[in-house]
């Protein structure tokens, strides 16, 4: 019996281009309509769970062979395969490696693929260079956030790290607000936030302010998105954040205990972040073991101590479907 042909795309990084992967607004519209999905749990991620985040190549701190990798900070592969429902219908996996010294060698910090297959027959649909892809999906999110989570009257957004995560996250957030005019930018490197200011003015047609400091960039901010990678996070003082304001964390943060437990949090997937809470309990280093790339390190921490309990985080799903609003009035400030 003659076998069936299996054919499938093979798309670079200009065929993303060409497909519509910097399209912003289409973009925000497909990760909205992803957040109702798994508000409705019609999805599955990784593990016995159905929420594993992915399965991640642990490197050892010390090793007595020649060419295996040692841990660092944001050193890791790893395997993320998911399934989502709806009109969408599809197996993937997303794969990457990370290396926070690859800009030295002319390299993103993270290289990427994504691979597509048929739900039934496992068969390939596509495999694709997930750079852009991961970069305008990640930015999405607190664009998303942004639509459903800003403040009344809103009009300014701080973007902390002028780099390629940021440029998405901007382009998101001022897609998913009402009534953006100003944005604040702070970059440890000037001229990085020189030339992003130039390029992202043109884009958004948004007024750009390069700050001289972290606070300055904060103060002021109606929204907030910190997508800075790096060996020392970024740290926000709880003072900072001005009435009604929300500050989205693509990227680690170092908050205070106090400015988590004062303030409204907010959770992509807070199942998911239950996942990586497992995944560090588990692990010889227990929390150490996730802080250099779990952004909610922190929270789960406090979910450990008992502070929070299950149900008392919401996830963007439940608020994208209309089940939940969490903003009790125009001055609480969410994270």
């Amino acid at each position: 019996m003659k076998g069936k042909k299996v054919e499938m795309l093979f798309l670079s990084e200009p065929d993303m281009i060409e497909a519509g992967v910097l399209d912003i607004k289409k973009c925000v519209h497909v990760i909205d309509d992803m957040f109702k999905l798994i508000g409705k749990g019609d999805y599955l991620m990784g593990g016995p769970n159905k929420n594993d985040h992915g399965l991640m190549l642990w490197f050892p701190k010390e090793t007595e062979f020649e060419n295996m990798p040692v841990a660092g900070p944001d050193r890791r592969f790893m395997a993320m395969p998911a399934y989502l429902g709806g009109d969408v219908n599809i197996c993937g996996q997303k794969w990457y490696g990370s290396n926070i010294v690859n800009p030295k060698r002319g390299l993103p910090r993270s290289i990427l693929t994504v691979q597509l297959n048929d739900t039934d027959t496992g068969e390939p649909r596509a495999i694709m260079s997930a750079n852009l892809l991961s970069a305008m999906r990640t930015g999405s999110v607190p664009g998303v956030a942004a639509k459903y989570l800003e403040r009344e009257g809103a009009e300014t957004i701080g973007i902390v790290g002028c780099g390629v995560i940021s440029r998405a996250c901007l382009m998101a957030i001022a897609e998913g607000m009402k009534a953006p005019k100003k944005v604040y930018l702070y970059d440890l490197f000037r001229e990085k936030a020189e030339a992003f200011a130039e390029e992202m003015g043109e884009k958004t047609g948004l007024e750009m302010v390069i700050t001289d400091s972290l606070k300055d960039c904060i103060v002021d901010a109606d929204v907030i998105s910190v997508a800075a990678a790096g060996a020392v996070k970024v740290e926000i003082d709880k003072d900072w954040l001005k009435p009604g304001s929300l500050l989205t964390l693509t990227g680690a943060c170092e908050l205070s205990r106090e400015c988590y437990i004062e303030n409204k949090l907010v959770a992509d997937n807070w199942t998911m972040h239950k996942a990586w809470y497992a995944e560090a309990m588990a692990h010889p280093d227990g929390f150490d073991s996730i802080v250099d790339w779990a952004p909610s390190a922190a929270i789960l921490m406090l979910y450990h101590e008992g502070v929070y309990k299950d149900g008392d985080i919401p996830s963007l799903g439940d608020i994208a479907n209309g089940n939940i609003y969490p903003r009790k009035d125009n001055d609480e400030r969410i994270i």
